[in-house]
């Protein structure tokens, strides 16, 4: 339990990204690839920067911190804090919660190439 307390205050997830791999690749089949975008979604997205959106659709593909770092070039640290100011800006409880944003958004598509 406290492994997870400190996962989750790292800014990680308690869930394995694979797992979360797994679920997503499990929803796209699941949602229409012409789905509706938000507004709503789409303006949440607005206040985001180019790099947290490279980051957002990264987590959106399910990968970890550090795959997102070794993607990106840049320190896990850097990811942490650019996930930190996702939520923060999104209004998300967690990275599950900014991902459906993105989805909702259209920043993502169901479908779309890794």
């Amino acid at each position: 339990m406290l492994a997870a307390i400190r996962t989750v205050h790292a800014g990680d997830a308690v869930i394995a990204p694979s797992s979360t791999r797994r679920l997503l690749e499990h929803l796209v089949t699941a949602l229409p690839a012409d789905a509706a975008v938000d507004p709503d979604a789409q303006h949440a997205l607005d206040q985001l920067t180019d790099r947290e959106r490279e980051v957002l659709v990264l987590m959106a593909r399910g990968r970890s911190n550090l795959e997102i770092a070794a993607e990106l070039f840049v320190a896990e640290a850097t990811v942490k804090t650019h996930v930190g100011r996702i939520l923060a800006k999104l209004g998300a409880r967690d990275r599950v919660q900014a991902v459906v944003t993105a989805y909702e958004a259209g920043l993502v598509r169901p479908g779309s190439p890794d």
